[in-house]
């Protein structure tokens, strides 16, 4: 079996993020990577079909819609979410998301939370 991996690097987004009072006001930059594992025997050797690979165009435009029409009280429900985006499609074997919260504290480049599954 040929396993594909599709790594989404640093998709920057913004979305209501945190429980403070100015952070449920305030949309805030967060920063996503996002690994999505499938099979892709057919789609290496089907002569060049689109429609044997997974669309990551689709599961982006999907992530976006969640992550900027959302609020989110914790980094775990926000990634928990684009996880379960990402493992949707009936193809996907591991999924891992990583979102960083830049800026979240004082002296931290950022803050992140990951979580994976796995089929």
């Amino acid at each position: 079996m040929q396993n594909a991996i599709i790594n989404i690097t640093n998709l920057r987004l913004r979305t209501f993020i945190g429980f403070n009072p100015e952070e449920r006001e305030k949309k805030q930059d967060v920063v996503l990577n996002i690994e999505i594992h499938y099979p892709a025997d057919t789609a290496c050797v089907s002569g060049d079909e689109v429609e044997h690979a997974l669309n990551y165009k689709v599961v982006t435009k999907a992530v976006i819609g969640i992550v900027e029409t959302g609020h989110f009280l914790l980094l775990e429900k926000l990634v928990a979410d684009i996880l379960s985006e990402c493992h949707r499609h009936p193809t996907v074997t591991y999924a891992k998301v990583r979102v960083d919260k830049p800026h979240a504290l004082r002296f931290a480049d950022s803050v992140s939370l990951t979580l994976d599954w796995k089929n």
